[in-house]
């Protein structure tokens, strides 16, 4: 139940996503990463944040636009939804507060999971 209420707030969340919203995740990218690395249940997802990040920030310079909207949106949505105070469940609700959390980054990773990998492939090739 907690899952397709999930699924169902990115969906809704990458629907109204704008220009704004893309800016405001690199603006808070330091705030995410530190986020993902001082809480042990978030920490499994640093690598796929980080890269996350990257992407929208990419999207944004113009030097990767290959992406559908809708995963932009999805990736957008999911990070600035673990910064929201306002969650399923609050994050200060002792062990249970960063499940929502988690679930969030889980659904957006296999809603992206091929443009995230093309992504990463592509700059790993473009770097080389």
């Amino acid at each position: 139940m907690l899952r397709q209420k999930i699924s169902e707030r990115l969906k809704a969340n990458a629907k109204t996503l704008t220009e704004s919203d893309i800016k405001r995740v690199i603006e808070k990218a330091d705030d995410l990463k530190r986020t993902f690395e001082s809480n042990g249940s978030l920490g499994c997802f640093l690598k796929d944040v980080k890269l996350m990040i990257a992407l929208v920030r990419d999207y944004r310079n113009g030097t990767y636009r290959q992406i559908p909207w809708y995963a932009l949106s999805a990736v957008a949505a999911a990070l600035l939804y673990v910064l929201s105070p306002v969650d399923l469940i609050p994050d200060v609700v002792p062990v249970l507060g960063f499940t929502d959390d988690a679930l969030m980054m889980s659904v957006c990773l296999l809603l992206v999971e091929q443009q995230l990998a093309e992504y990463e492939t592509r700059t790993a090739e473009t770097s080389t």
